[in-house]
């Protein structure tokens, strides 16, 4: 007579069937999310912690890109970085080795200059930022200005300093609107994390006590302008992004699928602080491709 396998061994084989079941499920599931991926018709893509940091292309940039255009997608680099225009953009991406035209591309401060076109045409703007954002301005015949502005506008910008503050701070206390060119706190580099537009805005909203309106991702208006740029519906669509607050959100609410990638800001622990959760999560868009 055979004796019995003691009840712990019992038990123990129970225990690595069901994780062994569970872990095929969750293997079926993510192809399932992957390959629905891949068959959208359209993607919209952010740059900072998703296809470079600084200078430096990230893993898997280049096939992703290959990728694209081999599959005939349809793709817009939406970024909420306000600091360069389209044509930097595009050369940076060539000095890099990808060749991506300029109509590929949609920045914060396009959707600053087109929002304030369409709420004020002519409007006068005092404005801390960089290239990117004076030549979108300038580009929707908005007029710069330090004297009895109607908008002070702020982005990314390396010569953000204390005049520039005491500057936009007296003209918001004239009646000057404030605006943000994106809501972003910080951002990846080559060099780590740094402050990004919205802890360059912190300091006139306090001394004010006037928020701005924050331009960029998650606003639907710009959203709204990515998925017509691309000519597809949201449901055709996915949204690729480093960040839960700003790229993953705007997708949620948009109604477009979602793709975090963990090479910028955003860190696998971090999501399950938010009440929300991406459809998809990767090390970077080199997975996508598959």
């Amino acid at each position: 007579m055979l004796d019995r396998p003691p009840e712990d061994i019992v038990h123990s084989n129970q225990w690595d069937k069901k994780e062994t079941e569970s872990r095929r499920r969750k293997q079926w599931r993510r192809k399932e999310y992957m390959d629905k991926i891949r068959e959208k018709k359209g993607y919209i893509c952010d740059m900072d912690g998703v296809i470079y940091h600084g200078n430096r292309i990230l893993p898997g940039v280049v096939e992703f890109v290959n990728w694209l255009y081999e599959k005939d997608k349809k793709f817009l680099f939406l970024t909420n970085n306000s600091g360069k225009t389209p044509r930097q953009l595009h050369e940076k991406l060539a000095w890099m080795g990808l060749q991506v035209d300029e109509s590929h591309f949609y920045t914060s401060a396009q959707a600053t200059a087109d929002f304030i076109a369409r709420q004020m045409p002519g409007a006068h703007v005092f404005v801390i930022g960089e290239s990117g954002l004076y030549n979108a301005l300038y580009e929707r015949g908005i007029t710069l200005t330090d004297t009895n502005p109607d908008y002070v506008v702020v982005g990314e910008a390396t010569s953000y300093n204390y005049d520039n503050i005491c500057r936009a701070v007296h003209h918001v206390f004239r009646g000057a609107r404030l605006i943000a060119t994106n809501p972003d706190l910080t951002g990846p580099t080559e060099q780590g994390i740094v402050p990004a537009c919205r802890a360059l805005v912190k300091p006139i909203e306090m001394v004010t006590g006037q928020e701005a309106y924050y331009i960029g991702k998650p606003n639907p208006l710009m959203m709204r302008t990515g998925l017509n740029m691309l000519g597809v519906h949201s449901n055709e669509a996915a949204i690729i992004g480093d960040r839960m607050d700003t790229d993953i959100v705007a997708g949620i609410e948009s109604g477009l699928d979602t793709v975090l990638v963990l090479s910028g800001v955003t860190s696998r622990e971090e999501v399950d602080r938010f009440p929300y959760r991406p459809r998809v999560i990767l090390g970077g868009v080199g997975e996508i491709p598959g």
